[in-house]
């Protein structure tokens, strides 16, 4: 189950790329003098993203221990 184990990191290092990704897009949406409309749309589209990459990176980290555990 070794490979289970390189498999759940892998899915947690794209995780937490992601997981910078948004937090950059984020700040950088901040920063940008848009109409409140159009800030809200965009910052919920990273919102979307940002529980994605979560959700990707937690179930890396599942596989990471259930590996252990198997191994």
């Amino acid at each position: 189950m070794e490979w289970l184990v390189w498999v759940g990191a892998g899915l947690t290092a794209v995780g937490l790329v992601l997981i910078a990704y948004c937090i950059m897009a984020a700040l950088r949406v901040r920063r940008t003098a848009l109409p409140d409309e159009e800030m809200r749309a965009r910052l919920q589209r990273i919102v979307f993203l940002n529980m994605g990459a979560l959700m990707l990176s937690a179930l890396g980290l599942m596989s990471v221990v259930l590996g252990v555990f198997l191994a």
